[in-house]
């Protein structure tokens, strides 16, 4: 009799043990199950579970947490050259679909003319389209090519922007935020804007000398390369990824704020003509349009032309009609100097067909619901 409530007090000791063990069992099979179920787990650093923690584990936990793959990064290493060095443009919808009485889009004539260009198809390889909304980045992934999305919160980016809208404004300096983080991935790219055709290999053009930080197209060139006070456009030029660059990118996006009714580029053309080049130490080099060309000054010569750019001009629909002709042109200068011993005896009487619908453009009105584009 004296034993009874010893035994009774070890059986119940006995079954509480068990239920605590029953216990843990249960909550390590929920931790593991929930992690395979759970896709924000799928975020966290990967442990075993039930393993011995400490206190300091749930900070190193949260960190992981907050750290997601650099999507960016990997979508540059992809399309790299060799040398970090890729090619960037920007696309939205207005730019990537068919209007129900169009035949072709701006991203149609783009990636044509890297099949048309001279030592051109490579380089698409190392093309990084950077897709504002949803519609864009799903025609570029049909296409098969190195896609990004860019979101950016509380504005759609979709439509064609009315030349100095507030959108139109934001959209170009998202554009210079993105690729102001390109840069500091330590990348050196070439931008392009879409509305450029690519007839050349423009690598062969560009300096390779290593001591010039930015080479920038210009709108109208004046003979310097290096004179400051030339037109620049910033649809196309080509930046090394230096300390240098970094701090003209960073320095010209922080006055986004400061600049009420300028978009980007005149911005950078009053930085430029503040002195921030020499003020950053840069070389910086304005590239001829002989080469570098575009609707505002054609180039004169079908023999060298390399780019050309539908700039001057004011809607989507004017632009798409004039490249089309110059795509024309191209073909027709191609296949006559097929014919020939030698290039150079084709190139002379060669010209560009009119670029009647950019000229036309700026006589419509700007109430049409059709976005200018003079850039």
């Amino acid at each position: 009799m004296d034993n009874q409530p010893k035994h009774s007090s070890i059986g119940s000791n006995l079954a509480l043990l068990s239920l605590l063990l029953a216990s843990a069992v249960y909550l390590c099979i929920w931790s593991s199950s929930s992690y395979l179920i759970n896709p924000l787990f799928s975020f966290q650093k990967h442990e075993a579970p039930c393993s011995s923690r400490n206190p300091t584990t749930t900070t190193t936990t949260t960190t992981t947490f907050n750290v997601a793959p650099d999507e960016l990064l990997a979508t540059l290493d992809k399309a790299s050259i060799g040398n970090k060095t890729v090619i960037i443009a920007v696309i939205n919808k207005a730019y990537a679909v068919q209007e129900v009485k169009a035949d072709t889009t701006m991203l149609d004539l783009f990636i044509e003319s890297f099949w048309q260009g001279e030592d051109t198809r490579h380089l698409l390889d190392h093309l990084v389209l950077v897709a504002v909304d949803q519609t864009a980045y799903d025609r570029c992934q049909f296409l098969r090519l190195n896609c990004y999305r860019l979101e950016t919160d509380g504005v759609d980016f979709g439509g064609e922007k009315l030349y100095m809208s507030q959108d139109f404004i934001k959209m170009m300096w998202r554009r210079t935020w993105f690729l102001l983080e390109v840069l500091k991935r330590g990348y050196s790219f070439i931008f392009t804007d879409t509305d450029i055709l690519w007839l050349r290999n423009p690598f062969s053009r560009l300096s390779m000398n290593e001591t010039e930080d930015l080479q920038i197209s210009t709108d109208m060139f004046f003979g310097d390369p290096w004179n400051e006070t030339q037109l620049i456009n910033t649809g196309f030029y080509h930046i090394r990824s230096n300390n240098k660059t970094i701090a003209l990118f960073d320095r010209w996006y922080t006055m986004k704020d400061n600049a009420t009714g300028q978009k980007e580029q005149d911005v950078l053309l009053d930085l430029i003509r503040g002195g921030i080049i020499g003020q950053l130490g840069l070389r910086v080099r304005f590239l001829d349009t002989l080469y570098f060309s575009g609707f505002c000054q054609d180039s004169k010569d079908f023999g060298a032309v390399t780019t050309v750019h539908a700039n001057c001009c004011r809607s989507i629909v004017a632009k798409v009609k004039d490249l089309k002709a110059v795509l024309r042109d191209w073909k027709r200068f191609k296949k006559t100097t097929a014919r020939k011993t030698t290039a150079g005896l084709a190139t002379n009487g060669f010209q560009w067909s009119g670029h009647w619908g950019c000229w036309n453009s700026w006589k419509v009105p700007n109430n049409t619901g059709k976005g200018t584009h003079k850039a």
